[in-house]
């Protein structure tokens, strides 16, 4: 697949990563300095030049592109180069953008704008807070099959009940699988045997029952979420309290500026909206901070947001969770203290990577910035899985593979060494980066 990529920044430079391996992929951008990182970091061919002229896509090669992405930090930009390539090309078209008023007029009409996916990156990011505050100690969370199949990762620390257990010992769930624990930067395949230490990222897949009970093994004094303090009222902040109000979470949400506070008062009528200094410590104790149960750090700088995280921790809320805009800093975040960070670059090119993998896939969640991936595959006649006991077909894929779950027919089904994989099962695999293309082919 010829793929061209407008924009090298954080986002485009992600996707063309993740896509250069196995595609054609041309990125443009305006700065000579990107373009020439690219060339010499990635196996792709760089452009420097505006997106959205002819002329450009065209040096690009755009009349024989099969996919293009426009992911620049510009959403006119983004727009303009999607028609712009609609109308000289029969190519796909994914435009990335931030202002959820674009996102609202595509929905109206799909295909509009001469775009033909629109993702939009602050409504992802507020998607991805709202998955991880369901589930206690999580970092990470996706669904599969439906929702008969979840996946989640866990970290372990000192304090963690299974912390020095074996997997065998702590695997005490009818229908879990501990399918990798991310170690110092390396992908861990356990066996029973395999101790979870401290530091320890563990991902699991299971049915949601299991993986929720894992989750209270983990946060044995969690009891559910019932108080969200929403720190910042920008667009990810806002769509985190419409969200939270959909699931009739209870939340508030603290805005600096009147004229913000205001028109956010009057747009989610569920939510109790506060208009003060988010980082007013007094402030923060009269609303009794120390009774949070997750504390969500929505500002409009990483500083403001790490402050806040730190500063609601400190003062007795139980979870923290923060945006993070550099995803440079996403591990820095996490390393003093903030629970979880989220990265809405990552999030956005997550999700471009899973539309380009959904090709072959019916669901993809991507592991620890790109280190491994989860991915639900409808098993067919061609794949080397079928009408065999996993056991034997498990010796015919790359080491490192864990099929983690089936569902068959709206059941689910534990992956045994002498379970059958029958036709049209939809199985959910883990699988290292490095052997996730490879993987796909066989099953």
């Amino acid at each position: 697949m010829r793929v061209v990529i407008v924009g090298a920044g954080e986002v485009g430079s992600s996707v063309a990563a993740s896509l250069a391996g196995d595609h054609e992929v041309m990125v443009i951008d305006l700065d000579s300095e990107r373009v020439d990182t690219l060339t010499y970091s990635l196996d792709v061919l760089a452009v420097e030049g505006d997106g959205a002229s002819v002329k450009t896509l065209r040096e690009a090669g755009i009349d024989d592109a099969d996919l293009l992405i426009a992911c620049t930090d510009d959403d006119e930009t983004n727009i303009v180069s999607c028609g712009t390539a609609k109308t000289i090309s029969d190519a796909f078209t994914i435009a990335r953008i931030r202002n959820t008023k674009f996102l609202d007029t595509w929905s109206q009409s799909k295909g509009a704008l001469g775009i033909d996916l629109m993702v939009g990156t602050n409504l992802l990011a507020a998607q991805s807070i709202v998955r991880v505050i369901g589930l206690p100690g999580a970092e990470d969370v996706d669904r599969f099959a439906d929702g008969l199949i979840q996946m989640a990762e866990f970290r372990i620390t000192d304090e963690t009940p299974v912390t020095g257990m074996s997997v065998a010992e702590a695997d005490t769930f009818d229908s879990l699988t501990f399918a990798a624990i991310i170690r110092d930067d390396e992908v861990v395949i356990p066996s029973g045997d395999t101790c979870l230490q401290t530091d320890d990222d563990v991902v699991v897949i299971g049915s949601p029952g299991s993986i929720s009970d894992f989750a209270q093994t983990i946060e044995p004094d969690v009891d559910g979420v019932s108080d969200v303090l929403i720190v910042g009222g920008n667009e990810i902040g806002l769509e985190v309290a419409r969200l939270l109000d959909e699931k009739g979470t209870p939340n508030r949400l603290v805005e600096p500026d009147p004229e913000r506070a205001r028109y956010l008062a009057e747009t989610l009528p569920k939510t109790t909206v506060l208009q003060n200094d988010p980082t007013d410590q007094e402030f923060l104790l009269r609303e009794h901070i120390g009774d949070v149960d997750v504390a969500i750090a929505t500002l409009d700088s990483d500083e403001r947001n790490l402050l806040s995280a730190l500063l609601s921790k400190r003062l007795g809320a139980a979870r923290s969770i923060a945006v993070v805009e550099d995803g440079d800093y996403s591990d820095l975040f996490e390393a003093v203290g903030v629970d979880v960070a989220v990265n809405p670059r990552e999030a956005i090119a997550e999700e471009i990577t899973r539309f380009t993998r959904e090709q072959h896939a019916e669901n993809v969640a991507i592991i620890e910035h790109d280190r491994a991936e989860v991915i639900e595959v409808e098993v067919d006649s061609g794949s080397v899985l079928l009408d065999r006991p996993i056991s034997q077909s498990i010796r015919d894929l790359p080491d490192g593979v864990v099929i983690g779950a089936i569902a068959r027919d709206g059941t689910y089904v534990i992956p045994r060494g002498d379970t059958v994989i029958e036709k049209d099962d939809h199985i959910v695999v883990f699988a290292a980066q490095e052997i996730v293309e490879e993987t796909m082919e066989l099953i």
